[in-house]
């Protein structure tokens, strides 16, 4: 008895990348619990959550904090990418690479308005983290004032 392969749908894909990228939901939706990146976006999120508790609890002059921060703004700014990437994916490409075998489905607008928000919301997350960097980076070059 053989067995259909599951569907993977491009507006989840899509939003899960959105949502949760940053920690790899979309790659585990994709393709499955032994995906190696999948975990990995795990690491970094959460070491730039540790930086984000730390800036709150310790102040501004806590160096390892502003160390910490941008890795958390970097794999939003990841989950964002991947979210346009999958929600203005042709439909004929994305069931030729994720649902091989299979007719591709209309997708209609879902995966398309996640496209649009991740392109809002990475957009200013990135933005932000360059400011930060840029500006800690300036601080650490001048000296203390």
């Amino acid at each position: 008895m053989s067995r259909t392969p599951r569907w993977r749908h491009k507006a989840v894909a899509t939003w899960l990348a959105l949502l949760g990228g940053s920690l790899g939901l979309h790659r585990l939706y994709l393709h499955g619990l032994r995906d190696a990146l999948a975990w990995a976006h795990a690491l970094p999120t959460l070491a730039g959550l540790v930086g984000v508790v730390r800036l709150t609890n310790l102040g501004q002059n806590d160096a390892l904090a502003w160390r910490l921060v941008p890795l958390l703004g970097m794999m939003l700014a990841l989950g964002a990418l991947m979210a346009i990437v999958y929600g203005l994916t042709p439909d004929e490409r994305w069931a030729e690479r994720h649902n091989p075998g299979q007719a591709p489905r209309p997708t209609r607008w879902a995966p398309v308005l996640g496209a649009v928000l991740a392109l809002l919301l990475g957009g200013a997350v990135l933005m932000s983290t360059v400011a930060v960097v840029g500006q800690k980076l300036a601080e650490s070059q001048l000296g203390p004032r």
